[in-house]
């Protein structure tokens, strides 16, 4: 248990689609590190009963939300997809949300450091709450075969979410740490268990 004079130090990592990041944290995870995901962050901040929900639907009608209550995000998509008004005003209401969700839930971290997992960690700003960075990168083609393959969606699809999130080059230059994620789970373990041991002797993320 960390002293609050202790407080665990925060790593940022990230990835793009079909990187491997899910399984890295995974992996982190399983060897006890507290891990928070900005994605489930995201999804709590809308949960029924939540301000969020009802200032969505007010502003989108109630077309946004499905027969039980909960945001349809199929909808929402379409919404704010080619409108880059209305995407703009629903991340000015959930980011700020999201970022208080992600810290409350950082706050209570048992590990000596903990890890916020984004995909968006860079585009979002979500990098300032952390004290360092470690990228999961894959070549583009490995991308789009293991995304194609996971999600069973088409090619297209996955080119507009790959331009949608930051270029593999503005990750990296955010990078203290990287993992070219271009072989197996067995390795990829392997590499996470490396870091993991050098970042338990690094104190606020700094050798």
């Amino acid at each position: 248990m960390n002293s609050s004079a202790e407080k665990p130090w925060i790593l940022g990592l990230t990835g793009g689609i079909g990187s491997g990041k899910s399984a890295a944290a995974q992996h982190f995870i399983d060897l006890g590190v507290h891990v928070i995901d900005a994605d489930h962050a995201a999804r709590w901040v809308v949960e029924p009963g939540r301000p969020a929900l009802a200032k969505i639907a007010e502003h989108f009608g109630p077309g946004v939300l499905q027969a039980d209550g909960t945001l349809d995000r199929a909808v929402l998509r379409q919404l704010i997809f080619d409108n880059a008004e209305q995407r703009r005003w629903l991340e000015a209401l959930l980011h700020p949300l999201i970022a208080e969700e992600i810290a409350h839930h950082l706050a209570q971290a048992q590990s000596p450091y903990a890890i916020l997992v984004s995909p968006l960690l860079i585009e979002s700003g979500q990098y300032a709450m952390t004290q360092r960075i470690l990228v999961i990168d894959v070549p583009e083609q490995l991308q789009i075969e293991r995304t194609l393959q996971r999600d069973k969606t088409s090619e297209q699809q996955v080119q507009a979410i790959l331009k949608a999130q930051s270029s593999r080059q503005d990750r990296l230059r955010h990078a203290d740490d990287v993992v070219v994620n271009d072989r197996d789970l067995a390795w990829l373990h392997s590499e996470v268990e490396r870091l993991h041991h050098f970042y338990l002797t690094l104190r606020g993320g700094q050798s």
